[in-house]
C-alpha cells in the first residue's frame, strides 16, 4: 500500500491504456451529452470535427476509470476535494487509445487531520500518439502510514 508518506514530488504515474469505440462514445453521449457531434454520424461528418468525437465529460469519466483500475487497492486514497484547470485540448475519436499520466507537483500534510495529507498532480490524458487530449490539476487526499 502506498501512503501519503511514500509519495514524492516529481514522481510520475501512468495507467494502462483504453481504446475508445464509436459505440461507447455514442452511448455515453446519448445518456449524458447529446450534442449532434457526439451522437449523430451525419451531423458530425458535416461539423467542425469531421466525425463523431467523445464528450469531454466522457474523457474525464474514462480518466477516472483508468486511475481507479490502476491504483485502487494500491494507494491509501481518502477521496478528493476536487480539481483545477480542466482543459480539453484535442478531440477524442473512435479508435483512440487513452492513458493517464500524473506527476506529483505538491505534497501537503493536513494541519487539522494529522492522519491525512493531500497531493496535487499535473494530470494529462494522452492518446496513442502521446498527444495530450485533456489536462487538469487533480487533488488527492491520502492517509498517512500507520505508526
Amino acid at each position: 500500500m502506498e501512503y501519503f508518506d511514500d509519495m514524492a514530488v516529481g514522481a510520475v504515474r501512468e495507467t494502462a491504456g483504453h481504446t475508445v469505440s464509436r459505440d461507447e462514445i455514442m452511448a455515453f453521449a446519448r445518456e449524458f451529452d447529446p450534442q449532434p457531434f457526439h451522437i449523430d454520424e451525419a451531423a458530425a461528418k458535416a461539423g467542425p470535427y469531421g466525425d463523431v468525437i467523445a464528450s469531454g465529460w466522457h474523457t474525464a469519466a474514462m480518466m477516472m476509470r483508468l486511475i481507479v483500475d490502476q491504483f485502487a487497492g494500491r494507494v491509501a486514497s481518502a477521496g478528493s476535494p476536487g480539481f483545477d484547470n480542466l482543459r480539453w485540448l484535442k478531440p477524442v475519436r473512435p479508435g483512440d487509445t487513452l492513458r493517464v499520466r500524473s506527476t506529483c507537483i505538491e505534497k501537503t500534510p493536513s494541519k487539522s487531520r494529522p492522519n491525512l495529507g493531500s497531493c496535487r498532480f499535473n494530470t494529462e490524458v494522452v492518446n496513442q500518439n502521446d498527444e495530450v487530449v485533456m489536462s487538469l490539476t487533480t487533488i488527492g487526499m491520502y492517509t498517512r502510514r500507520p505508526q
